[in-house]
């Protein structure tokens, strides 16, 4: 069990993620380059546990040696796996990523159990704690009444939930009737981030404005667009704004979402940001926010591991 190291000054918020988990195989040239424990909130979180935020995971593995260097790996890293399941029989899901050359992946996934129903130990979400959640996982529905329940009764308590939509093209067959998901997690979300790849995915389209205007407006008052190297969109009723992104030597884009993710909820804790202040958050506190999530997610692209240096972290330690 990990024990949070929680600091006065933020009244003990923590961050809860939930996504599933897998173990990454990258490659390069079809050689393998690393193996590294992955899925989209576990990246996030492993990057926050890195800087002492509390943290913990909702997740699931096979009860087999993968799922057990999962679960070390949260622990070294500062991440309580307490909520993370074991399913029974089952193998933990596998991802092969293959950098192209411009060190882009692209994924295969194998999975045990993606039909299967796990029920979950739920965490106590508090009063602006921040829940991430992303991915299939978020959406899936055989899964869809314990998360939706989580987080109604999470936003009930005054819970920050920040949705990252991280829509994979082996899911687009699902679309459609997935959607009624998506649109539910864009309602109850406080922040819905995403990346031009998954909006061209869903809508065919990536233009921020359309995007706002069109789907995020009607249900959530803040919006996020990645670009990758071409920068950041914000979007809220009061600004429209453009990031730049570094210039830096990419060695792996796998991370980069998530550890831009990372960086915002670690803003979110650190600078104090309540839920009642998000919808009125001033263009100098969303500079701060997006400078975090670009500073992680431009550290974790310079590297094989999909979460942020120790250095960085340590830059940022609670």
């Amino acid at each position: 069990m990990v024990t949070f190291a929680i600091s006065k000054k933020h009244c003990m918020r923590k961050a809860i993620g939930i996504s599933e988990t897998v173990f990454d195989i990258l490659f390069k040239n079809d050689q393998p380059l690393a193996g590294v424990p992955g899925g989209s909130v576990l990246n996030c979180a492993v990057s926050l546990g890195r800087t002492g935020t509390p943290c913990c995971l909702m997740s699931e593995t096979g009860d087999d040696h993968i799922g057990r260097i999962i679960s070390d790996f949260l622990t070294d890293n500062g991440v309580s796996p307490d909520y993370v399941v074991h399913g029974e029989g089952k193998k933990t899901a596998i991802s092969l990523a293959f950098l192209d050359e411009n060190n882009d992946a692209h994924y295969s996934f194998y999975k045990d159990y993606q039909h299967s129903r796990f029920q979950f130990r739920l965490p106590d979400a508090g009063k602006d704690d921040v829940i991430v959640i992303g991915s299939y996982f978020a959406l899936i529905p055989s899964l869809r009444p314990q998360v939706r329940s989580f987080l109604e009764t999470a936003k009930s308590k005054g819970a920050i939930i920040y949705y990252d939509v991280n829509f994979r093209p082996n899911h687009i067959q699902e679309k459609e009737q997935l959607m009624p998901a998506i649109r539910e997690n864009f309602q109850l979300a406080d922040i819905v981030r995403g990346s031009a790849d998954d909006f061209r995915i869903l809508y065919g389209y990536d233009d921020a404005d359309r995007i706002w205007n069109e789907e995020i407006s009607p249900f959530c008052g803040s919006f996020i667009l990645t670009r990758g190297a071409d920068g950041t969109e914000l979007r809220t009723c009061t600004l429209h704004k453009h990031f730049d992104s570094r210039r830096i030597r990419t060695v792996s884009t796998i991370g980069a979402g998530d550890s831009f993710n990372a960086g915002i909820l670690y803003g979110l804790i650190h600078d104090n940001v309540t839920q009642e202040m998000i919808s009125g958050l001033t263009e100098e506190q969303w500079n701060s926010l997006v400078g975090y999530g670009i500073d992680f997610s431009s550290d974790v692209c310079q590297r094989t591991e999909n979460y942020i240096s120790r250095e960085l972290a340590e830059k940022y330690r609670v």
